[in-house]
């Protein structure tokens, strides 16, 4: 380390103090002025030339200054051509690439060039010189870092109302490429079409997606092992990517979101601050030509700019993308119900009846609905939105019930109408009150086993009766064979009062 070079009035005055008055460095220094060791440093190099302090004083000024302070000797690494260490920092950002690999690639073009350790010592000092997020060494095509604006800009309506819509960011590791759009919410729905978005603007999916611990991406945080949102983590299997939050109150793991964050809001918000927009298109039209000005602006202390970056570093490392987008998806826990049907909003769908009473996974999209148990699936169906339906697979029954398969309405009521008119009559009834007939299947089958223990005529009397009383359903028949109410001679039953007819009596017809 080169010493700061004292005056020569200063020189002689150290060596003076010294000798003759025998005061500490401490003091001198206080006598004198300069840095800390300059004064050991002056006394130093006395001893080294081999002068006694008091022939050094019998010196001339500029004969002792050169005495003690000889020029500098060229470093032998003075000559060595040196590496552009730009574009050696770039090519550690690809994959598979070491400083080693370049060292020897600059020593085979430079054989008089640095030496290994030389070669290192000079990038890590030259590595010291740039911004932080720049000094990272991501791999290209490794990590995306994604978050949203803290900043929010407003949407104005047609009724004077204004929406505030929310900043989506992603920035890519090695390249600080960066993509930003507006949407209305951080909401799951939205959170997966940004991701849509980026990655077709990207032309490409890296490795790692580094979110935010927001609750569209993470169920629950954790920081060995945190929860992810399921409908996320299946986009992620989609696109064949890996999802690993930021750790929590870990800054320095999203250090780059925050820094687009920052970037998005000084170059694209704060320039759209004074302007109004009237819809969501028309503030990402302005958001996106603001963006590319942004991604070509030149970095400060690297070569070439975002864009450029992205070009040769991230986009040649980036995975392809799939034939088809992600399409959201929800998910739905739950036990398999006895007629081996799943629920989902109010429409019900077969699994195989092995599953019956056992918990299962439903992934359904506005296309599809698949069944999945411990991760394998079992069943998938075309997704409907029929209130109260059924969709069923025959292959899904047990083989008592696949018989049924064959059944239909017509069939059901000629199978009770062997019984008699009334029967025929009563089927009919109540398979006209169910909204969809197979739900009245099963009714019609228990008056057919009815049938089978009572007998064809007492069923037929039984019909005949519950049409009469109008009790059209499966469990009022039985009730009327198990009493033995079908045995009754027609118009013997006791007839109930007739209600009284009087003025002061406001009747049934008032009520309604």
């Amino acid at each position: 380390m080169v010493m700061p070079r004292l005056s020569v009035r200063k020189i002689q005055e150290i060596i003076r103090l010294r000798f003759e008055s025998n005061l500490s460095h401490d003091k001198i220094r206080e006598s004198v002025g300069g840095g800390k060791t300059s004064v050991g440093d002056c006394l130093r190099r006395l001893a080294v030339s081999g002068l006694s302090w008091q022939e050094a004083l019998r010196f001339t000024d500029t004969e002792l200054e050169s005495l003690l302070y000889p020029p500098a000797v060229p470093s032998p690494l003075a000559d060595k051509p040196i590496p552009n260490w730009s574009e050696i920092h770039a090519e550690l950002r690809k994959k598979s690439v070491t400083i080693q690999l370049l060292w020897m690639e600059y020593k085979s073009a430079n054989p008089n060039g640095y030496q290994y350790t030389q070669f290192c010592h000079h990038y890590g000092v030259w590595r010291k010189k740039i911004d932080l997020p720049f000094r990272n060494n991501y791999l290209a095509g490794e990590k995306l870092f994604i978050d949203y604006a803290g900043q929010t800009i407003g949407v104005h309506g047609s009724d004077g109302s204004v929406r505030q819509a929310q900043i989506f960011i992603g920035v890519l590791g090695a390249s600080n490429y960066t993509y930003a759009e507006a949407t209305w919410t951080q909401s799951l729905p939205d959170w997966i079409s940004s991701h849509n978005r980026m990655f077709s603007f990207l032309g490409g999916c890296p490795e790692i997606l580094v979110p935010d611990n927001l609750r569209s991406a993470v169920q629950k945080a954790c920081r060995y092992d945190p929860l992810i949102n399921p409908t996320y983590l299946a986009m992620a299997r989609h696109y064949r990517v890996a999802v690993i939050p930021a750790r929590k109150k870990k800054p320095k793991d999203k250090a780059k979101a925050e820094q687009g964050v920052l970037l998005v809001e000084r170059w694209i918000l704060a320039a759209l601050r004074n302007r109004k927009f009237f819809s969501l298109e028309e503030l990402n039209h302005a958001i996106r030509e603001l963006l590319a000005r942004l991604n070509e602006r030149p970095f400060q202390k690297l070569s070439g700019n975002r864009r450029s970056a992205f070009q040769s570093i991230d986009r040649p490392a980036l995975k392809s993308l799939p034939a088809m987008p992600f399409e959201l998806c929800e998910f739905k826990i739950g036990i398999v119900n006895i007629n081996y049907h799943f629920e989902i909003d109010r429409h019900h769908y077969s699994v195989p009846y092995e599953y019956v009473q056992k918990e299962i996974e439903a992934r359904y999209t506005s296309q599809t609905v698949e069944f999945l148990y411990r991760g394998q699936r079992i069943a998938s169906h075309p997704r409907s939105f029929k209130s109260h339906g059924y969709t069923t697979t025959p292959e899904h029954m047990p083989p008592a019930h696949k018989e049924h398969v064959k059944w239909t309405p017509e069939r059901l009521k000629e199978w009770v109408g062997q019984a008699g008119p009334s029967a025929a009559k009563l089927a009919d009834v109540i398979l006209k009150s169910r909204p969809h007939p197979q739900q009245a299947f099963t009714s019609i089958l228990g008056m057919i086993r009815l049938s089978d223990r009572y007998g064809k005529d007492r069923l037929e009397a039984a019909a005949f009766r519950a049409l009469r009383f109008n009790a059209t359903n499966y469990q009022s028949l039985k009730n009327i064979l198990q009493a033995g109410l079908d045995k009754t001679p027609q118009g013997t039953e006791v007839e109930q009062p007739k209600p009284i007819d009087h003025n002061n009596i406001r009747g049934p017809d008032y009520f309604r």
